[in-house]
């Protein structure tokens, strides 16, 4: 309990959802608080904290949108925390997030305020599931300095002979920032086994939420891994906010076509396969992540 906390309050009810799957088993776990009036900072991390998922989003009903925008009873302030920290914004417990509203209420528009800006999320349904597409803020890339890349390789137990020269690293940001780095092959991709410590510490100081660790199948189909140390989850299994940012690095470096509709799979290689489809639109900047989501059985 915090100093801020009524004694006499119940503790919030938390629904856990699988991102980016249609089993409980798979995709990416997420913590989901539809009404987290009267939380404080310490108390939304305390439930994260036991949650223990990576990110537990933290919804509170707003009567309109952001700037007027919005729907009553669809309009949401919404915050997300990791175990250890709150986090700017995470796609996964966004997607959780409107798939559980949807489950109560039916699909449709919703638009969440989140610490990064507003993200509208629509939901379908579609044969026999919920599909969430979250539209991100606006995205962009900046470059990584030489002694960074080389710490970030060495932390991974990556040589720079091990990279694929056709996909630079950058760090790229939709609402998150993330260092995509870029595996040669499917093998190097698949033995992940990273110095912790080192890795969170340097993403620390890069103020990094995840890597986006990629390897390119086809022109149109990429897996990515992306270890989050500084949440104190060694890695995330399906990352939509990194999604997001990754569409926006292909678009901007010129990687693939303007209108690309790209399909990722993460975490096959922990047991825990998802996919996730990113879309990019000629003309509007932002870039739209979709995915299913399902109720984890209590």
């Amino acid at each position: 309990m915090t100093a801020n906390q009524d004694p006499s309050a119940s503790p919030p009810t938390v629904l856990r959802y699988a991102a980016f799957t249609g089993d409980p088993a798979g995709g990416n776990p997420a913590g989901v608080v539809l009404d987290a009036t009267g939380l404080d900072d310490d108390a939304m991390l305390a439930v994260a904290s036991r949650v223990g998922y990576s990110e537990t989003a933290f919804l509170t009903a707003r009567p309109e949108g952001a700037d007027g925008a919005g729907v009553a009873g669809r309009t949401f302030t919404v915050r997300y925390f990791s175990p250890k920290a709150e986090v700017s914004f995470c796609g996964h417990a966004t997607v959780a997030s409107a798939v559980a509203l949807a489950d109560r209420s039916g699909p449709g528009e919703f638009l969440f305020a989140t610490p990064v800006g507003t993200v509208p999320v629509s939901v379908v349904a579609q044969d026999g599931s919920l599909r969430a597409t979250l539209t991100s803020v606006e995205p962009h890339t900046e470059e990584v300095g030489a002694p960074e890349l080389a710490e970030a390789l060495a932390a991974l137990r990556w040589s720079p002979a091990e990279l694929d020269g056709a996909l630079p690293p950058r760090i790229a940001y939709a609402g998150a920032r993330h260092l995509v780095v870029a595996a040669a092959t499917r093998d190097r991709l698949a033995d992940l086994d990273y110095d912790f410590d080192r890795l969170a510490a340097l993403m620390a100081w890069l103020d990094l939420t995840t890597l986006q660790l990629v390897w390119r199948e086809s022109e149109t189909v990429f897996h990515v891994r992306d270890p989050f140390p500084v949440g104190g989850v060694v890695e995330d299994p399906a990352t939509g906010a990194a999604a997001a940012a990754l569409g926006g690095y292909l678009r901007e470096l010129g990687l693939v076509r303007p209108d690309a509709r790209l399909t990722l799979h993460q975490g096959h290689d922990m047991g825990r396969p998802g996919e996730l489809t990113v879309e990019l639109r000629p003309g509007d900047p932002r870039v739209r992540v979709t995915g299913t989501a399902v109720r984890i059985p209590e």
